[in-house]
């Protein structure tokens, strides 16, 4: 019995590390491949024969305009997040509340409207942006972000919020607290761990978006890093800057591997808490 446990607890270990290196593995050979020389690019080997920085500091260079791409994502993904947490906190604390008809109709139809590909809303959002006068702008792209934004965080709050008991805030008006008072004083703080997991979720997903950054602006001083590093170019037309892309992409992703490793205890309070009662 305790060697058929112990295989267990050893398959478990084996189970995880294997997610793990699969969820790190293409992290790990973009971080070696942005490493290697230029002439080195296409080696196969698990480490780089030589360390280089040259791809670092190609990316970094004024004329790639790679610092102000990272300026305008956490500008883009910062105002999308504020707005769209402050408009779910809302929603979601009515829709955990109230109660009225068709309820659970409105909270699928706020979920269904995230799964609308983003290649269809394009175009009409483009046509709509132009006559706005709104093209190469912040809220260009900001506002279509939060289309599929809002939605997963006014989902995620709901649930979070329904786990909360109505006593709370009956007791807090029983001590002469207004309905609002109860809400700002009492459910909020109580609500931090479920709203900032659900902001980190947000800036990810709208840090990370491509196509709407891609299609809503034509100027480079405007542009997103996920689209400044689609259009890095070599040194020749015929050229493709895979080391530049790589290193693009490894100071893309760390800030936000360093987020996760500086917040994962809230972020996993907020995944589990209101789990059990």
């Amino acid at each position: 019995m305790k060697l058929s446990l112990n295989w267990r607890k050893w398959l478990l270990y084996a189970g995880v590390a294997g997610v793990v290196a699969y969820c790190l593995a293409p992290f790990y050979w973009m971080l070696v491949s942005s490493l290697r020389r230029t002439s080195d690019i296409f080696e196969n080997s698990p480490f780089p024969t030589r360390i280089s920085f040259e791809n670092y500091l190609a990316v970094l260079d004024p004329s790639q305009g790679f610092s102000r791409a990272l300026f305008n994502s956490i500008v883009v993904a910062g105002i999308t997040t504020v707005l769209a947490l402050i408009l779910a906190t809302f929603t979601a604390y009515a829709m955990a509340r109230l109660e009225f008809r068709l309820k659970r109709l409105v909270l699928t139809l706020i979920i269904a409207t995230s799964m609308f590909p983003v290649v269809s809303i394009v175009v009409p959002l483009l046509k709509m942006f132009v006559d706005f006068g709104w093209i190469n702008t912040y809220q260009a792209m900001i506002v279509p972000s939060m289309s599929f934004t809002l939605p997963l965080a006014v989902w995620n709050l709901t649930a979070f919020f329904r786990q909360m008991p109505d006593e709370l805030e009956q007791a807090a008006m029983v001590d002469g607290c207004t309905r609002g008072q109860a809400f700002r004083k009492i459910i909020i703080p109580l609500a931090a761990p479920g709203m900032f997991t659900t902001a980190i979720i947000t800036f990810i997903a709208a840090w990370n978006e491509f196509l709407i950054a891609l299609t809503m602006t034509n100027k480079p001083e405007i542009q997103t890093a996920p689209v400044a590093i689609s259009k890095f170019s070599g040194a020749s037309q015929f050229e493709t800057p895979f080391g530049s892309q790589m290193a693009a992409g490894v100071l893309v992703t760390i800030p936000l591997v360093i987020v996760v490793l500086l917040f994962q205890r809230r972020i996993v309070a907020g995944l589990t808490a209101g789990a059990a009662k």
